[in-house]
């Protein structure tokens, strides 16, 4: 693990540990806005790991769907790779995805289910014979299917994490609510 990761996940022990006494109940009400830090795991080849953002604003009540909200996400992440000793791959996929989020009786778990488009722009550098043939992919559009959960640990303060295909199989980080 790198000193960059152990002290992010240091910092955030420090930070939300505290918090655990005061939590109380919380929800997603329009309006609600928040911005935080992701790491990301299980990305494309061999990149074992990825940074990123996130920023979400609920934006509709759906009372007739289980009195849920619908927010709107935006993510953008980056990570890299080597392939061997000829390829080296950087990636920074950003994400909008429109993302339903459930209403349950523990306001401290906030689940969500979420689908949207993002565009990946690729860097990529290669040293070696290519033989006419472009071996850089392209930058392109992709889909984003996730599902996720907000624990809040305060009233401004929530773990965060998600599953599923976009820029990384595996997103766990800290968000902070700001409005």
């Amino acid at each position: 693990m790198t000193n960059r990761i152990r002290s992010f996940l240091v910092a955030a022990a420090v930070v939300a540990l505290p918090s655990l006494a005061s939590a109380q109940d919380r929800t997603l009400n329009v309006g609600y806005t928040d911005i935080g830090a992701v790491i990301g795991l299980g990305n494309i080849g061999d990149a074992g790991i990825s940074i990123g953002g996130r920023f979400e604003r609920v934006i509709k009540e759906l009372p007739d769907l289980g009195s849920g909200t619908i927010g709107i996400g935006v993510a953008a992440d980056m990570y890299s790779y080597d392939f061997g000793s000829f390829y080296t791959y950087r990636y920074i996929p950003i994400g909008v995805t429109a993302n339903y989020h459930f209403n349950l009786e523990n306001k401290k778990l906030v689940p969500f289910l979420g689908l949207g488009l993002g565009y990946s722009i690729l860097s990529c550098s290669y040293d070696g014979p290519t033989f006419g043939i472009d071996l850089c992919p392209n930058s392109g559009i992709y889909f984003i299917g996730h599902a996720g959960a907000r624990y809040f640990f305060s009233d401004n303060m929530a773990l965060y994490g998600d599953v599923g295909a976009g820029a990384a199989t595996l997103n766990v980080g800290l968000v902070f609510k700001l409005r």
